[in-house]
């Protein structure tokens, strides 16, 4: 038999199409977390005190962080049921076989629902019927846990573990051009001019646009998917490099299927995730509270905290675009450890932060503060490189019958950060009565993530194979 040269070379064109499942995602999610603290802030400031946000904040500013608990209550549930739901889809999605692929079943059925369900979360606000609005947020966020594994596991599927960290890359990049829709739309529809306000003046259409656009860009999404990458199909197409690349796998001991996990590997693990869920514990802070803290503290009007978000986003797609490359050159331990290193020293400037005082608004609101938009860029930077490499870390520790469940464990880790932390910092709020309180908590956990991630995981490089050849070489590896 003639043996053929395998060459590991990433597929760019559809690890960008790939890129389209992500690109859904945080399309939807920066829409979710820009508005929905915010719509559950104003609506439980109507139960509590009988009057909306903009006027308990013009008469009572400190209530509004009294508020912010039951906010976090609710933000953690969501997390909660994402908990344990994204592992079991990970599970489901792993035995699953169709003649569409075992993921996409998955990918466009949560897809559509949520992207049904998603744009009467905003008109059940406006209706200021609390009931509703939280049966929609909880709908959406079931579906969307139905797509997200199955989504984020399909690149592993078909990528060798040497080649993840660039493509993971290239999937983030795919996601936050996502996430720059929704962003533009917050720009020009201001949800603090909505908020602000008097009753009989909010427009619904202001609030209504963003979710319409993120639903049907997130259908658009998913059927670009469909019919470009026919998932059945590239898996067969790339057995033999994702038998080589098992080879090459950055781990202590070969993964075997088996035999029960190493004690090296599942330390390996353990400490990913363990320093992943402080580190998601921080971020997911601050996205969940920005908001908030623009409308509330610095008392400036939201469009900023969009600027906020293109400005950390594009200093993020450079460090998806560079953090494949860096992860050769260092390994992707003191990747990541940079980038945690990077993201302390972002969040501490923010520390120093305060309301500037210069009525500039229609309303009455502050300028706001420059320097918050250099803290987004670095921290935005430095999280990309976290990002980038977590999670191939993760999967690079199982076969490709488990990428599912792997997935399912890195999103347990950071979905049960997610569920903890809008709660545990809502309490402090309402202790410390001080938003000052937010980037003080995130640069705590910032460096328990840094402490235990840099002293636990190993710097593991993925092995070179010189002249590897089709068969033969894996015949050798016997």
């Amino acid at each position: 038999m003639t043996e053929q040269q395998t060459v590991l070379k990433l597929n760019y064109r559809r690890t960008f199409l790939i890129g389209f499942a992500f690109f859904g995602i945080l399309l939807l999610w920066q829409v979710y977390d820009s508005w929905c603290p915010t719509f559950l802030t104003d609506i439980f400031a109507r139960r509590m005190y009988g009057i909306s946000s903009a006027q308990l904040k013009a008469g009572d500013p400190e209530k509004i962080l009294n508020v912010q608990w039951i906010v976090g209550i609710i933000m953690a549930c969501d997390n909660l049921a994402a908990l344990i739901l994204l592992p079991i889809f990970g599970n489901l999605s792993d035995r699953t076989q169709t003649p569409i692929g075992k993921r996409m079943p998955y990918i466009l059925t949560g897809t559509f629902v949520a992207a049904v369900a998603f744009p009467f979360v905003p008109l059940f606000f406006h209706r200021n019927n609390v009931v509703g609005m939280v049966i929609m947020m909880a709908i959406v966020l079931i579906f969307m846990m139905m797509y997200r594994n199955p989504a984020v596991s399909l690149m592993p599927d078909i990528t060798p573990k040497p080649l993840r960290a660039k493509a993971n890359g290239i999937i983030n990049i795919m996601g936050y051009i996502g996430g720059a829709f929704a962003t533009v739309l917050g720009i020009f529809l201001k949800l603090s001019d909505y908020i602000n306000s008097a009753d009989e003046a909010r427009k619904v259409w202001t609030i209504e646009i963003p979710f319409l656009v993120a639903s049907v860009l997130m259908v658009i999404s998913a059927l670009v998917l469909f019919f470009t990458v026919r998932e059945k199909e590239v898996a067969v197409e790339m057995e033999e490099e994702m038998r080589l690349g098992e080879l090459m796998a950055a781990v202590e001991t070969p993964v075997d299927d088996d035999k029960p996990m190493s004690k090296a590997n599942k330390r390996m693990l353990l400490a990913i995730l363990g320093a992943e869920f402080l580190w998601f514990m921080s971020d997911n802070a601050i996205g969940t509270y920005i908001g908030n803290y623009t409308i509330y503290y610095l008392n400036s009007v939201s469009s900023a905290t969009m600027v906020l978000t293109i400005a950390g986003g594009l200093t993020s797609v450079i460090g998806f675009a560079f953090g494949g490359a860096i992860a050769d050159k260092i390994g992707r331990k003191w990747t990541i450890s940079t980038g945690l290193g990077i993201t302390v020293l972002a969040l501490t400037v923010m520390c120093f932060v305060s309301p500037t005082g210069k009525v500039t608004g229609v309303n009455g609101e502050y300028s706001f503060p420059v320097l918050l938009y250099a803290v987004w860029a670095v921290k935005g930077f430095g999280m990309a490189l976290v990002h980038n490499c977590s999670f191939p870390m993760v999967v690079e520790l199982c076969s490709s019958k488990k990428i599912g469940k792997f997935t399912g464990y890195y999103y347990a880790a950071s979905m049960s950060a997610q569920t903890v932390t809008p709660v545990l910092l809502g309490l402090v709020f309402n202790v410390t009565g001080a938003w000052r309180a937010l980037p003080v908590y995130a640069v705590v956990l910032i460096l328990l993530s840094f402490a235990v991630f840099t002293g636990l995981v190993k710097n593991i490089k993925a092995q070179k194979l010189d002249n590897v050849k089709g068969l033969g070489a894996l015949g050798e590896a016997d």
